[in-house]
């Protein structure tokens, strides 16, 4: 079980997965200043970036609850739908974090 969760194509998959919320957010921050028709603020992206966070912990949920009813889903499918979740709500507590402290530092500066 665990190797098939550890599988090569399963680590491309999140990989590729991360590397599109990435890219994803950097247009965010790009589109900032660009003349595009579809201007995005911070606070947009923080939303949309908070949706799918929600929307990736519901759907693990919803994989857990479907297993424990009985429901043909691989127990991989369910633990990897969970470690998702929990990686992407860790990664998403840790940006809050460096922005809260940046916030701070600038709050603090002398002037």
């Amino acid at each position: 079980m665990i190797e098939k969760a550890t599988s090569s194509a399963n680590i491309q998959s999140m990989l590729q997965t991360l590397r599109a919320h990435q890219s994803q957010a950097a247009g965010g921050v790009a589109g900032l200043g660009s003349d595009g028709p579809e201007k995005t603020g911070f606070s947009d992206a923080v939303k949309s970036l908070f949706n799918q966070v929600n929307e990736s912990q519901q759907s693990s949920r919803n994989q857990i609850d479907a297993y424990e009813r009985g429901e043909d889903i691989p127990l991989t499918d369910v633990v990897l739908g969970m470690q998702k979740s929990s990686l992407s709500f860790e990664a998403t507590l840790q940006v809050r974090n460096k922005v809260l402290r940046a916030y701070e530092d600038i709050i603090n500066m002398p002037v």
